[in-house]
């Protein structure tokens, strides 16, 4: 295979590399007729589907696997004699040469990783967090839990603060009814926040039955345009007024968590376990954070792939974007505001490698294992859980490359000048 490499850019490079358009044919040819010998289309016996009808339905498919393979081959072997490391995924594309006869021409566009220099963690100062689960957060928890499972008693009386309040409303705007004909129906704990705060505390004080006028600000992007930063009067008539009852901790609440025998020690016990492994990823997550301002303070100044950055913002934009239509709002996924944000990311992410490299850190299994295992104890079929990731390269890859960060960060802390700085348990868990 010919290959040439040129530069275009301080970090970015090009590759042009030709693959023999025999071997695309002969391994399409080759795929399809495996296929065929398998395939159970209805209408013919197994083994006698015309090929034409085989390249059809699956040739497409075939010939776009078999092309990234060949691509992505073709790309490997040309760098791989080259003393280039490379940021990210190349983006290879039909090349505009002349192929020669029975040739395949292909650009390929690529970024490298920066030159950092050495690398020294100890230069960094880091404060590690730490906490300790305490009786009193399992009490915590357990409250929670009985919150979850409380039952509601209707009442007669005035609603107060943690009442369930059912409510039919609709809304008056700049002389507009919303909606046009008869009401909405909502529901809310008061002082839980499902409402707008407005609305909520104009419930107290309702019995069943009753009717209030509202005054609610709405905020700036609230998702009705009609309402967003506009003071409406909402109608309100509270259909039904309940006070919660709470489950007593007996031995039928807690088996209904899965603990069999019933008994309370083990029921804590477990409680216990399932915080410190919430305490343990909340940490680690300010441990990283912590690792990665004095990585990017460190070395702000260092240039990076702007492809690299550019796809990062994108990603982020398109994440924020279909988080914010899940909740009924259209967004645009414009990567400009995240240009920063990303910058950093990729900063961190590629010096997070290369304190790998220049290390020679290599990932623990006993550490991976230790993670799954994490995982698949949040689940009823823990070892289902396990199987299912040794058998889905995909899955394995992500949780490799998760826990492959988390041990380098946990090096470079540790070689950094750190300091402890103790806090509680609910502390720890609140985000940043």
């Amino acid at each position: 295979m010919q290959v040439s490499i040129e530069s275009t850019g301080n970090l970015g490079r090009r590759v042009t590399f030709r693959v023999p358009s025999a071997d695309f044919n002969n391994q399409v040819g080759s795929r399809l007729r495996e296929i065929a010998r398998d395939a159970r289309i209805k209408g013919f016996r197994p083994g006698k589907v015309p090929a034409s009808v085989i390249d059809k339905r699956y040739g497409d498919q075939i010939r776009s696997e078999i092309l990234d393979g060949l691509l992505r081959e073709g790309f490997g072997n040309a760098v791989k004699d080259e003393p280039l490391r490379i940021a990210g995924n190349p983006r290879i594309t039909p090349s505009n040469e002349v192929a020669g006869e029975g040739e395949l021409a292909y650009v390929a566009d690529f970024e490298l990783v920066p030159d950092f220099g050495t690398v020294d963690a100890s230069a960094l100062n880091v404060t590690r967090h730490t906490a300790e689960i305490t009786e009193e957060d399992i009490d915590r928890m357990i409250g929670n839990l009985r919150e979850q499972r409380r039952s509601w008693i209707p009442v007669t009386r005035e609603a107060i603060e943690g009442d369930l309040v059912d409510v039919a409303m609709w809304t008056e705007v700049e002389g507009k009814r919303l909606p046009p004909e008869g009401t909405e129906d909502a529901s809310t704990v008061i002082g839980s926040g499902a409402l707008l705060a407005d609305l909520e505390a104009g419930l107290v004080g309702l019995k069943t039955g009753d009717t209030q006028a509202i005054d609610v600000t709405f905020p700036a992007d609230w998702r009705a345009a009609d309402l967003a930063g506009k003071t409406a009067k909402v109608h309100v008539q509270a259909t039904q007024v309940a006070e919660p009852k709470m489950p007593e901790v007996d031995q039928a609440f807690i088996r209904s968590f899965g603990v069999k025998s019933g008994d309370n020690e083990q029921f804590r016990k477990e409680i216990r376990s399932n915080l410190e492994r919430e305490l343990k990823g909340a940490l680690m997550h300010r441990l990283r954070r912590e690792v990665g301002e004095a990585l990017i303070s460190a070395y702000s100044s260092v240039e990076l792939p702007p492809q690299l950055v550019q796809e990062e913002a994108q990603a982020m934009a398109n994440a924020d974007a279909a988080q914010a239509r899940q909740q009924g709002q259209v967004v645009e996924a414009l990567p400009g505001p995240y240009a920063e944000a990303a910058r950093k990311r990729v900063l961190v992410g590629l010096l997070v490698g290369e304190v790998a490299r220049q290390n020679d850190l290599r990932l623990e299994p006993a550490r991976l294992m230790e993670t799954l295992r994490l995982i698949a104890s949040t689940y009823e079929q823990p070892d289902q859980v396990i199987e299912l990731y040794r058998n889905d390269p995909q899955l394995m890859s992500g949780l490799q490359n998760r826990v492959m960060e988390e041990q380098v960060i946990d090096w470079i802390a540790e070689k950094a000048n750190h300091t402890e700085q103790a806090m509680s348990f609910q502390d720890a868990i609140r985000p940043e």
